[in-house]
């Protein structure tokens, strides 16, 4: 009788530390092949204030401090709203950089960090552009509201990447 006791004892403890979880970290990885040497890529999108020249729903992008680790830039999108982003990384060599989101206002995301790479293909007359980001849903809570729920994140930011990578390619491959 006592192990019974015991083992329901622990069932419904599992089960309330499991209803009691909160939001899980969420990831997005999206990357597009590009008929241009990784070099050349790069030049296109290496500089953090550059996003507006490529993404096509970025107005304007002026970073702080250029290229600098903590240089902040403040995006400003064509259908209104803006974010505030941080450089964490660097590394021109690498043809890599990660930022964090410090104020994500237009995105439902919160904690929000971010990697973008450019690599040589296999066929290196080719690169490949990869952006992956890691984030929680907009409402920190249980029961998030349509709009501020893990899908609603996963969409926002998905849709991010995929319009940009794909303005990127149609911007470099009609040079």
């Amino acid at each position: 009788m006592h192990s019974r006791w015991l083992a329901l004892a622990a069932l419904t403890f599992a089960t309330s530390v499991t209803l009691a979880h909160g939001p899980t970290r969420q990831k997005v990885v999206e990357k597009v092949t590009i008929d241009a040497p990784a070099d050349q890529v790069w030049a296109q999108i290496k500089d953090f204030d550059a996003l507006a020249k490529w993404h096509p729903a970025v107005k304007a992008s002026p970073a702080d401090k250029g290229n600098a680790e903590g240089s902040v830039r403040t995006l400003e999108l064509k259908g209104g709203g803006s974010l505030v982003e941080s450089l964490e990384k660097y590394n021109d060599a690498g043809k890599t950089y990660s930022y964090r989101a410090t104020d994500g206002g237009a995105l439902p995301v919160t904690n929000y960090t971010s990697n973008i790479t450019v690599s040589p293909a296999e066929d290196a007359s080719k690169s490949v552009v990869q952006w992956r980001g890691a984030f929680y849903r907009g409402y920190p809570n249980n029961d998030p509201p349509p709009d501020q729920n893990d899908e609603a994140a996963l969409k926002a930011v998905t849709d991010v990447y995929q319009a940009g990578l794909a303005n990127l390619k149609k911007l470099i491959e009609k040079k």
